[in-house]
């Protein structure tokens, strides 16, 4: 994936990066980032190519949609809920690394846009607008502090608080049940992603959600972007836990970024698929709610019609989608 300088980049914009600032949604300035909501699944991939004429998400209704079509915002507990100490809640990895000073800014997210505390008036402002769903994820380390074992009673409170709201102004959740935020208690006891023992903890975790919540969640994400964490935290050190090798990323203290970023990617994908396969059988039959994965779509197009530059930007597009959704998608089911 390191190899592309034949290929001219068409997107790669993620959602979240158009996300406003915690003063602005505090404030109601500027409206959550719009996303269309893909179904049904089992794999929903959300590509975040341009189609259209860039339009600022404040000039968008729901009456721009056609009938049928998923009007919703998008975000994730550790960018938005704030609270980061508060009513049991422990640290994530992302905590550690923005307390560490790795943010680009030195900042961190212990308030962020404090949504732990106005989900309320969010909600509002989302009824305002006129969505039809909000997809947010679940802070694990919110909700099990210590990564397995122990439930913690405030956080399912704010979860099922949440979710009540929104349904009685008629949006639909859509969880995510992992985004990144892995509790640093997993990280400091088996190095996280790269033990398989990552895959028991999450199934667990996953099966409070569904218990917990899915009489009332209809749409579940099992993993958010799982070509990112693998990337920005196993290759380049950009993101937590910072593991890194040269000459592919600097400044990690350890790591290899030639073996870790597929050993992550392969427990993440075990993880999804655990929980899908739980999900189905203990479930589905009774709660009626669909279950997939999302990811991020980088796509790159040849700069020139060479056959040199047309295999570039299949072996980019292999790199950065296809070695997540070939799996996704052609692995045989097992009986």
């Amino acid at each position: 994936p390191r190899h592309g300088h034949t290929e001219r980049e068409r997107s790669g914009q993620d959602t979240e990066s158009l996300s406003p600032t915690p003063q602005e949604q505090r404030k109601g300035a500027v409206p959550p980032v719009l996303m269309p909501m893909l179904f049904p699944f089992p794999v929903a991939v959300l590509f975040a190519a341009a189609a259209f004429a860039p339009r600022h998400a404040s000039a968008l209704t729901r009456h721009d949609f056609p009938e049928g079509f998923v009007f919703g915002a998008g975000t994730s507990a550790y960018q938005v809920e704030g609270a980061a100490a508060e009513d049991g809640r422990r640290p994530s990895i992302w905590d550690t690394f923005t307390h560490q000073g790795h943010s680009s800014d030195g900042s961190t997210a212990d308030v962020s846009a404090d949504q732990y505390h106005h989900y309320k008036e969010d909600v509002k402002l989302m009824h305002k607008m006129g969505l039809d769903a909000y997809r947010f994820s679940i802070s694990w380390p919110r909700l099990i502090p210590d990564g397995r074992g122990q439930i913690n009673p405030k956080g399912l409170e704010y979860y099922n608080n949440l979710i009540d709201e929104l349904i009685l102004h008629g949006i639909q959740p859509h969880v995510t049940i992992y985004h990144f935020d892995l509790p640093q208690a997993l990280q400091d006891e088996y190095s996280g992603l790269l033990s398989p023992r990552f895959i028991e903890d999450y199934t667990a975790y996953a099966n409070v959600c569904f218990k917990s919540f899915g009489d009332r969640v209809k749409h579940w994400v099992t993993v958010n972007e799982p070509n990112i964490e693998p990337i920005g935290g196993y290759d380049n050190g950009s993101q937590p836990p910072r593991r890194c090798s040269y000459p592919f990323g600097a400044d990690c203290a350890e790591g290899n970024s030639s073996t870790e970023p597929y050993i992550a990617a392969h427990h993440l994908l075990l993880a999804h698929a655990s929980a899908v396969s739980l999900y189905r059988e203990k479930y589905k039959a009774a709660q009626g709610g669909q279950i997939g994965i999302t990811l991020l779509g980088w796509w790159h197009e040849p700069s020139t019609d060479t056959p040199q530059d047309a295999a570039a930007a299949v072996r980019m597009n292999d790199f950065h989608i296809g070695w997540l959704v070939t799996i996704l998608l052609c692995t045989p089911k097992k009986n």
